[in-house]
C-alpha cells in the first residue's frame, strides 16, 4: 500500500467492482485503488497493511455475509473505517439505513451507482483529512501533540 489515502472497493459482483474502481480512478489521485470481490481477501489485505487510514467503498450485502463484518474485522487496523465508509446497496432498506446510522457510517448510495455521487462522497471524506493535515501544518504545538502520541 502506498503512503496516500488509499481506497478499498469491496463488492461480490466483479463487474460492479472494476466499475467502481473505473469511476474512483476517473477521478481519485490521493492513493491507490485496491479493488475486491473476495471478503476474505480484502480482510487479509487490509489486516497485512500498517496501521492507517483508508477510504473504504463497500456493498452491504458480500454474498452470504453483511459487509459490515469486514469492517468489524480491520477496525483495529483502521480506527476510522466505519467514518470512512461509503456503503453501497441494490436497496437501501429502513434495516441497512439503520446499521449506517448504528455505526456512524454517513454515505449510502443505491445501486446503479451514479458517479458524481460517488465522487462527492469520497471527496468529503478526503476533505477531512485534509482539513486536519492543514491543521497541523499550521499549528506546530498541535503537530508535536501528535508526534508524542
Amino acid at each position: 500500500m502506498s503512503y496516500g489515502l488509499n481506497v478499498i472497493i469491496l463488492d461480490d459482483d466483479p463487474d460492479v467492482c472494476m466499475t467502481l474502481k473505473e469511476i474512483v480512478e476517473s477521478f481519485y489521485t490521493w492513493g491507490e485503488v485496491h479493488p475486491f470481490t473476495d471478503p476474505d481477501e480484502a480482510t487479509d489485505f487490509c489486516r497485512s497493511e500498517e496501521a492507517g487510514v483508508a477510504i473504504f467503498i463497500l456493498d452491504v450485502y458480500l454474498g452470504d455475509r453483511m459487509g459490515f463484518v469486514f469492517l468489524d474485522a480491520i477496525t483495529d487496523k483502521f480506527p476510522a473505517a466505519y467514518e470512512d465508509t461509503i456503503v453501497i446497496s441494490g436497496e437501501a432498506s429502513k434495516e441497512v439505513v439503520d446499521v449506517c446510522v448504528a455505526s456512524e457510517i454517513t454515505y449510502l448510495l443505491e445501486k446503479p451507482v451514479r458517479p458524481y455521487a460517488l465522487q462527492m462522497a469520497v471527496r468529503a471524506i478526503v476533505a477531512k483529512y485534509i482539513k486536519f493535515a492543514k491543521k497541523i501544518l499550521d499549528d506546530p504545538i498541535l503537530a508535536a501533540a501528535i508526534g508524542k502520541m
